[in-house]
């Protein structure tokens, strides 16, 4: 193979790095429509007057172009939509007919809806490169700004009056679950038992066409067709429902398009996960993909809206971080698409306001619910499905849009906020105090959503001396790392310190699971190279302390850029290198990217 067709980046192991950005996801058919003049004749499931809430009410590509400038004025780095697919024509059967406004009903892989697009003939969409949604990748790259891909892999479509589970391969019939010879779906039944893992892996979800991800031409068409999207340019896939299918389908899948492009960030939606549910932890940390943290998600909606203890819940996940390999990692929220908005469970905007500070401060990767910036909300039938749903319409700075701009801003820049820990300093139901700390970064957050009071702070790991909050322009005096602060009612504040990045010919971010620390313990990689001390303890490159399952950092790599390299991990009980500990295993090797940055993980052997 001639060397210039090996992509170093895969064989030193490249794993895409996400966390400094702040994702916004959106329901396109509600959030701008951009083509207005479009041809809807004859259209049923078009709704002009945005009155019937299932039919589609006209949002599209070329409206979310139109809105970048927005989105990029507070922030958002990252957007997210709704599927693009070539999906289903009709309205779903059953008590109410439903349009897939929302995306999830694909029939064909390799085109796009062309309800999307301003025109019908650009639903070819791997022929040509002048599409809408060409030009909104190359808008949203110019903007150094993200686009997040959703996906399906679980399903196709419900039963409508045109069929079930019909699927074209670039508008060819290649599987059609009423004559389905080839075998390409599951055909038993829908679940009945929720606690019953291979029902839920094989049986439908509400009467969707579930896919057998054991046909191996079912699992190259869907590999297939996404490939063609990643060689578009997209920077992510977000994939739905990823607990209806085996995990190693799912190894399969992640490893085959992480070959594709190494940097493709993956995320997967696994409802109501949690930090105790152990099969959605061995999920997140055997898959090859991060998921929807709905842990966090859940206690920050019990937190605001009054149903839990306060702060205390939230903390409770955050003690849980070491069940994950990749805490830091989750893709963090607290309202979407399936769910009320915060604010029709009763949350006032000053509330709303302070969750956001709380979601894009602590570890994770922050997701925002399209609108939440603009308050956007509809409480009909308590703002369930569809009403969580509604037209975004209005564009303007508020004092949500001025918070995301600030911290959004800080999490890009300020790499405590995007790799480091998350040490509590002050918790109870009512305020919440913690410090996100990596290297010469720092992060001091204050919550209060209570009545106004004083607290006496101590351990902050600020430098001594005055701060200044992002957010109020207020000022913080430390002596010996200890404030006294008095927290106004409903209140915010972020002191922030943004230390120098690792810088080199080659980076490599390293990230270990399992090691035996214990408390005031050092974590140590030595190796065969000169950036790892020849083996001399004494040149030992030393990592941070994430939580009580990950360390991490980062390696400059001068000398040894480009070659392959050997090394082990070591702990320095207390701190003291004169007793170490030692892993006991052959040592590692690898080859460490040549120029540019790479991710490796690692777990502790005995």
């Amino acid at each position: 193979m001639p060397e210039s067709t090996i992509d170093l980046g895969v064989l030193a192991g490249s794993d895409v790095e996400f966390r400094a950005e702040t994702i916004y996801f959106l329901v396109l058919d509600r959030f701008a429509e951009g083509n207005p003049g479009k041809d809807r004749e004859d259209d049923e499931m078009f709704d002009a007057s945005r009155q019937d809430w299932h039919k589609y009410w006209g949002g599209d590509l070329q409206g979310l172009m139109d809105r970048l400038d927005y989105l990029h004025s507070f922030g958002i780095s990252s957007v997210w939509t709704t599927p693009l697919f070539d999906q289903v024509e009709a309205m779903a059967l059953g008590d109410v007919p439903r349009a897939p406004i929302h995306g999830y009903w694909t029939r064909d892989f390799k085109r796009i809806n062309p309800r999307w697009m301003n025109h019908p003939n650009e639903k070819r969409l791997f022929t040509r490169d002048d599409t809408t949604f060409d030009k909104l990748l190359k808008n949203l790259h110019a903007r150094d700004m993200k686009f997040v891909l959703d996906i399906v892999c679980n399903h196709s479509s419900p039963a409508t009056e045109r069929g079930k589970g019909k699927l074209y391969d670039d508008g060819k019939l290649i599987a059609d679950f009423d004559n389905d010879q080839a075998h390409w779906y599951h055909h038993y039944g829908e679940v009945t038992d929720w606690s019953d893992d291979w029902q839920v892996q094989n049986c439908e979800l509400a009467g969707l066409a579930t896919f057998n991800e054991n046909n191996i031409l079912y699992r190259n068409h869907i590999k297939e067709a996404i490939k063609l999207w990643i060689g578009k340019g997209i920077d992510a896939i977000r994939i739905d429902t990823v607990k209806h299918m085996p995990l190693w389908f799912w190894q399969e899948f992640t490893s085959d398009i992480s070959v594709a492009n190494p940097n493709v960030f993956r995320f997967g939606e696994w409802i109501y996960n949690s930090p105790d549910n152990a099969t959605s932890v061995e999920f997140a940390n055997k898959a090859g993909m991060s998921l929807l943290d709905f842990g966090f998600c859940q206690a920050v909606r019990e937190c605001f809206t009054g149903a839990g203890d306060g702060f205390t819940c939230v903390q409770r996940i955050f003690d849980l971080d070491g069940h994950y390999a990749g805490a830091t990692e989750l893709v963090t929220f607290f309202e979407n698409h399936d769910m009320p908005r915060l604010q029709s469970l009763g949350v006032s905007d000053r509330l709303l306001e302070l969750a956001l500070v709380l979601l894009l401060t602590t570890r994770g990767i922050p997701c925002l619910y399209y609108g939440c910036e603009q308050y956007l909300h509809d409480d009909t039938d308590g703002g369930d499905d569809p009403y969580n749903r509604p037209m975004m319409n209005a564009w303007e700075p508020t004092e949500a849009t001025r918070i995301i701009g600030i911290l959004a801003g800080e999490r890009r820049n300020n790499q405590a906020v995007q790799l480091g820990n998350n040490w509590p300093k002050w918790v109870d139901a009512d305020s919440y105090v913690f410090t996100r700390c990596y290297r010469d970064s720092r992060c001091l957050v204050m919550l209060n959503k209570g009545p106004a009071r004083q607290l006496d702070l101590e351990g902050l790991e600020l430098p001594d001396g005055d701060h200044t909050c992002l957010l109020s322009g207020e000022t913080l005096h430390l002596q010996d790392g200890r404030a006294t602060v008095e927290l106004p009612e409903q209140s915010a504040r972020v002191f922030a310190i943004r230390g120098n990045p690792v810088e080199a010919k080659a980076v490599i971010r390293l990230q270990i699971n399992g090691a035996p620390t214990k408390p005031g313990d050092r974590l140590a990689v030595i190796g065969d190279c000169e950036e790892l001390g020849q083996w001399d303890l004494r040149g030992a490159y030393h990592l941070d302390c994430i939580n009580s399952n990950t360390w991490f950092g980062e390696i400059p790599f001068e000398a040894s850029a480009g070659s392959a390299i050997g090394y082990k991990y070591v702990i320095f009980p207390g701190g003291e290198i004169e007793t170490p500990q030692r892993e006991n295993r052959v040592v590692r090797r690898r080859l460490v990217t040549p120029e540019g940055a790479a991710k490796w993980r690692d777990r502790w052997e005995e």
